[in-house]
């Protein structure tokens, strides 16, 4: 039984604009509220980590960013850690890569499922993966202070695809 209903990958009618309004002004409150500025190119790595709903790797941003203008690689790194440590976005540890968080304003650890075909994902957030990875570490003696849990699969539509051809 799928107990969790709201859990979806992104679909081809997904309205891009507003969600990446949403997720901008999510943003933006949070940098307020942390006294912290969401400066020129905090934004447009913001952006970019968003603008396609899939893992972006730092040289991919780099690059994009070069498009733009001049960057350098420690420029989109700060950009990045200050973005992890605000939560507005998750790294992907297994594909070296960011994608934006969709709960920013409440602190958890991520929990992914990534398709190894077309790369998109959906974000979890079972309190129970997170309890237990929290018991067992704790009766190893074990101190977790944040986890990501990445799940390779393929994605609803890639399992179409699969099965037609």
């Amino acid at each position: 039984m799928n107990t969790h209903k709201n859990l979806q990958f992104i679909s081809a009618d997904h309205d891009q604009q507003s969600c990446m309004t949403q997720a901008m002004e999510s943003a933006e409150t949070i940098c307020q509220r942390q006294g912290q500025r969401f400066t020129a190119i905090r934004r447009r790595v913001f952006e970019l980590v968003w603008q396609q709903h899939k893992p972006i790797g730092a040289y991919e941003i780099l690059e994009k960013l070069q498009q733009d203008g001049r960057a350098a690689p420690p420029t989109v790194y700060r950009a990045l850690d200050f973005l992890l440590e605000l939560g507005l976005v998750h790294r992907i540890a297994s594909l070296n890569a960011y994608v934006g968080c969709v709960r920013p304003e409440s602190s958890h650890d991520g929990q992914f499922l990534i398709c190894t075909s077309c790369r998109s994902y959906a974000e979890l957030n079972v309190a129970s993966v997170s309890t237990a990875i929290g018991n067992s570490a704790r009766d190893s003696g074990f101190e977790v202070h944040q986890h990501t849990v990445e799940i390779m699969g393929l994605c609803p539509r890639c399992q179409v695809k699969k099965e037609k051809s």
